[in-house]
């Protein structure tokens, strides 16, 4: 009894602390059951072989070559992803796989999907860096167990876990815009089978910066609260783990004062205000660990209410989802998997806005689906991987298929060979993923009846491992083709004139070719080195006219450089991009342009001290927002943005990390 108090004591005292936590288990992760607790492991780069798919794995070692201040920032080292500012005005970050826009990528959280629909435009700073525990980017067709929304590929984010070795960490950040960051989590295990953390995130920005002098901030003033707290039971037949989250983002932007020659032109603002409450529970029933059969019920919801406020336009939503998956899953020999499972998303949107003929706009959809996932192994050399499922969309009154394959052929350890074909599809959202086109004084029309997204996407990639100095180096190349049947065309001055916005169907072709070529090698102990070159080739129909997609550099380059001290106390990162030219709405060439970052870490035995710079050539776009002076007039554009809006910019940060000593008798 004593003991037990003691116990409860000790955990009261930790809830005290700020600190987070979050908890998942992949299973796209190789996974075991012992008698005592379950096994989970993250693949390395030679267990990466072993995947059928094309992943890249981004770990922890490589999330903090970087500030990482959230997702967005996660993929500055990473070659497959693009990662860019929307507008001039919000902050916004979206991403870029195979060329397309980050719409087209399922996001998914411990292989749960997420962030979707209303959540797009800002859910890349959803995620605090220092939650990660790892990120896993599956390129092109991806597996059918988590719906048919995936195009391009799926993202998939593993948090921490409460299972982990019980420890308090935390950053504290700050750059010199006097943005600061301050993110704690903790872990504590109750007892041998349950578990729990809680990870908080406070982050703040108040500086008013206009660097181009324009009398429009640079970057918005914002301010985010967010908390997730988790539980996790693990036994030996029974695992159940359950996350709440909760997060309050405020964005404001906007003019800085009034012009001292119009001073009776009222200023321009943007406030954004975003209020997201989710859950996650997740259960597994062991049935046989010989052929590591279980029965699984994901259970997934959540409330996203955002007010955007753009001049006089305004567009306010509240997307409630609801997602439930049950599936089976089985080894019945060394050879054959099999994997099977129905699932139920629901999606309501309730959208009001001054674009709106009437007051308010409901869309509801609730989509049933059925899928079976067989994979064939024929010891390490082949893979086949066959995938379907069904659903239907009350929405359009449709039952649709989408069927995926994957194969994976080594014939030695030096060569593998993958290819993969399959459909996605999605169901567009104009507003609620496009809201930053708010951001001008465009005219905004919206063709009725817009079809659902459909797609399909074919793969080939090799990856090469050659021995050279008792060391390997990897040579990666790849090539992606994503060919829409249906997409919705966002079409910018086009039929409907100058200083226009028209959301329509397809009518014509839509197609993303997209090549890559890496490598990567570490000289010695200490060096580090990763090379990549991309080349897009993406084009879309407007107004009966193939087109080069707008702001989709053509060429992309990269080098890293990572430097480590002997015993692992100093590292030394350098990033290096050079994003090629790329068309405006108007079909005109934007410039190619060349940015920099480097960070210097230190670490001691229970804290790094880290200082960096990001944009370092300090290059930035002259006029981001155009017509800027006269802020109400259809001229008014901050939605152009192909490259940086603001100059160098430098920061410093203190992690930490205390880990429970164990006790000795």
């Amino acid at each position: 009894m004593k003991n037990n108090l003691k116990r409860f004591l000790e955990y009261a005292l930790f809830l005290t602390i700020p600190h987070t936590c979050v908890w998942g288990q992949n299973n796209e992760i190789d996974s075991s059951v012992d008698l005592e607790e379950i096994v989970i492991k993250a693949y390395s780069g030679n267990e990466k072989k072993e995947k059928v798919d094309n992943v890249d794995f981004i770990g922890t070692g490589q999330l903090v070559r970087a500030a990482c201040c959230n997702l967005g920032e996660s993929f500055t080292t990473n070659p497959s992803v693009d990662a860019s500012y929307s507008d001039a005005a919000t902050g916004a970050k979206q991403i870029k796989l195979l060329g397309l826009n980050g719409k087209y990528v399922q996001m998914l959280i411990e292989n749960v999907p997420n962030l979707r629909g209303a959540a797009i435009p800002y859910s890349l700073s959803y995620i605090p860096g220092t939650w990660m525990q790892s990120i896993q980017v599956s390129k092109g067709a991806s597996s059918v167990k988590n719906g048919y929304e995936s195009t391009t590929g799926q993202i998939n984010i593993e948090l921490k876990k409460p299972k982990d070795e019980e420890s308090i960490n935390g950053n504290l950040f700050v750059n010199s815009n006097l943005k600061y960051e301050a993110n704690v989590d903790g872990n504590i295990h109750l007892n041998d089978r349950l578990s729990t953390n809680l990870m908080l995130h406070f982050e703040n920005q108040q500086m008013e910066h206009d660097g181009n002098n324009d009398n429009f901030m640079d970057m918005p003033r914002q301010r985010q609260y967010n908390l997730i707290h988790r539980w996790a039971y693990i036994s030996k037949k029974y695992a159940s783990q359950i996350l709440f989250n909760i997060l309050r983002d405020e964005r404001k932007s906007g003019m800085i004062s009034s012009d001292e020659n119009n001073s009776d032109i009222p200023l321009y603002h943007v406030g954004i205000e975003t209020n997201r409450y989710a859950f996650q529970w997740k259960n597994a029933l062991f049935l046989n660990s010989e052929k590591d059969a279980s029965v699984a019920l994901i259970l997934h919801g959540s409330w996203h209410d955002a007010d955007n406020a753009f001049g006089h336009s305004y567009y306010n939503v509240v997307q409630k989802n609801g997602y439930a998956q049950l599936l089976y899953e089985a080894d019945f020999s060394t050879r054959h998997n099999l994997a099977s499972g129905i699932s139920l998303n629901c999606d309501k949107y309730d959208e009001a806005s001054s674009l709106f003929l009437s007051d308010k706009s409901i869309d509801k959809e609730i989509v049933p689906g059925i899928y079976t996932q067989y994979t064939y192994k024929l010891h390490r050399k082949f893979t086949a991987m066959v995938g379907v499922r069904w659903d239907y969309s009350s929405k359009y009154d449709d039952g649709f298929f989408t069927p995926r394959v994957h194969f994976k052929y080594s014939p030695s350890d030096i060569v593998t060979f993958r290819a993969s074909t399959g459909k996605g599809r999605r169901t567009p959202h104009c507003l609620a993923e496009n809201s930053h086109l708010l951001a001008s004084g465009r005219h905004f029309y919206f063709e009725k009846n817009l079809k659902q997204e459909e797609a399909w996407n074919y793969g080939f990639s090799t990856n090469f491992t050659f021995p050279i100095h008792n060391k390997n180096l990897e040579v990666n190349a790849e090539y992606y083709f994503t060919n829409f049947q249906n997409s919705l065309v966002v079409n910018v001055d086009g039929k409907n004139g100058e200083h226009t916005v028209s959301f329509e169907n397809l009518d014509g072709k839509n197609y993303s070719h997209t090549i890559q070529v890496d490598a990567t090698y570490p000289f010695g102990d200490f060096l580090d080195v990763t090379a990549a070159c991309r080349f897009n080739d993406v084009r879309t129909t407007f107004d009966g006219m193939l087109c080069t997609q707008p702001f989709t550099s053509r060429i992309k380059g990269l080098l890293t450089l990572g430097f480590k001290s002997n015993l692992d106390i100093w590292h030394f990162d350098i990033t290096g991009q050079i994003n090629g030219k790329g068309k405006l709405y108007n079909q005109t060439t934007y410039p190619a342009f060349f940015q920099l970052q480097a960070q210097i870490s230190r670490e001691f035995r229970h804290f790094t001290v880290y200082v960096g710079g990001e944009n370092l050539t300090a290059y930035k776009m002259k006029d981001p927002i155009i017509s800027a002076s006269n802020p109400w007039s259809d001229q008014f554009d901050a939605t152009q943005v192909w490259g940086p809006t603001h100059g160098a910019m430098a920061y410093a940060g203190l992690r930490f990390n205390f880990k429970k000593r164990e006790k000795t008798n």
